[in-house]
């Protein structure tokens, strides 16, 4: 596999496909979702081709405007890129290594990374979860501490190495550089302006919950997700599910004036029910993703599946069976996941998945058949 960017040529095939189909036979053909593996089988760590390359544990996953995609893996330690023309390779950190260091590539060294986002300038930054910080990856290489301070956790607002965090996992970058991070054990979403301030803009540090309304005055518990839409919405897979308990198992949205709603799945309901967007439900969704038109798509984690919520506010099912864990390439309900973690879509639609304990990245390309 030389390339793993799918082309505009080769989506409109497919839907040049169905319309040919619709005209030659009474048919009625809906989007289907075919998945592959990309890279990975048994953990491990190597670097090389997409079919040499090991990974173990890939969490957190993120798309550039070329196609490279960029990986973090919780277990090693390590932040991977797998470029366009396929090859993966290792961008910071020192294989199953762990600490608090900055320094060029894998002088660098990590405590549990999880989300990671890029910049337009191809600059990489990651929630380093454990060291309650958010590192700094340039395109040569550099890693520094771009916001709080490693090792020291809390919640304080304040200008970037002023505030602290406590165990951040998801993050995301608008069209303006302004940064968003789903502070998850604090149960809030902050952002770092490009002025380098660091402010909570929804939640409640301490304070987990699941009530709607005006930025601060909404709870969450245990954001791991985060996503946002071409207008500057933001999308929030609250998750938690602590035991035997169910938490909130939701989807939220903080739209741009700040207000946070509900758009799927039932608070304390873990489980799996497709349809209207509030009766819908998911066991403990993890990752996020959007388009810039507002389809949205969750890595539904403890559920093993792949979740879909149109514009309409519909929820489906588009790849996996609902607790049967495993490992399998297919359209739909033909593939199997193990948990899966974090999800991310490119601007022709391709949906790409941390497949964390298959070991794997898996790549999800639209397709047309009959219902």
């Amino acid at each position: 596999m030389a390339k793993m960017r799918i082309t505009v040529s080769d989506l409109l095939v497919a839907v040049w496909g169905g319309l040919l189909g619709v005209a030659c036979a009474p048919q009625k053909y809906v989007q289907h979702y075919e998945f592959t593996t990309i890279v990975g089988a048994k953990g491990g760590y190597i670097d090389g081709s997409l079919s040499e390359a090991r990974m173990r544990s890939p969490e957190g996953i993120a798309v550039d405007q070329y196609g490279s995609l960029y990986v973090t893996e919780y277990r090693n330690n390590m932040v991977r890129k797998i470029t366009n023309d396929g090859q993966v390779l290792t961008l910071a950190g020192k294989y199953d290594h762990v600490g608090a260091v900055d320094g060029k590539g894998e002088e660098a060294l990590f405590n549990r990374p999880h989300g990671l986002a890029v910049a337009r300038d191809g600059t990489v930054y990651v929630c380093d979860m454990h060291n309650h910080a958010i590192r700094k990856i340039r395109t040569d290489g550099i890693v520094s501490t771009y916001a709080g301070q490693m090792g020291q956790s809390g919640d304080a607002d304040g200008y970037r190495l002023s505030a602290r965090f406590l165990k951040p996992e998801a993050i995301v970058i608008d069209s303006e550089d302004n940064i968003y991070i789903a502070d998850t054990y604090n149960f809030t979403i902050r952002k770092i302006a490009t002025d380098g301030q660091v402010t909570t803009i929804a939640g409640k540090a301490g304070e987990a919950g699941s009530s709607d309304g005006p930025g601060q005055e909404a709870r969450f518990n245990m954001p791991m997700g985060l996503a946002i839409d071409g207008i500057g919405s933001l999308y929030v897979a609250d998750a938690n599910y602590d035991g035997e308990e169910p938490g909130n198992c939701t989807i939220r949205k903080i739209s741009v004036g700040g207000a946070v709603t509900t758009i799927a799945g039932r608070i304390r309901k873990a489980g799996h029910l497709d349809g209207n967007g509030l009766q819908a439900e998911f066991n403990r969704p993890v990752g996020i993703a959007v388009t810039k038109e507002g389809v949205v798509f969750i890595a539904d984690t403890e559920a093993d599946l792949i979740r879909k919520i149109d514009q309409n506010g519909q929820v489906s099912t588009i790849g996996g069976s609902y607790l049967v864990e495993g490992f399998q390439n297919g359209i739909g309900s033909e593939a199997r996941f193990k948990d899966p973690q974090s999800i991310t879509v490119d601007d022709q639609g391709n949906l790409f998945i941390a497949d964390t304990f298959n070991h794997r990245i898996r790549h999800g390309k639209p397709v047309f058949g009959t219902k």
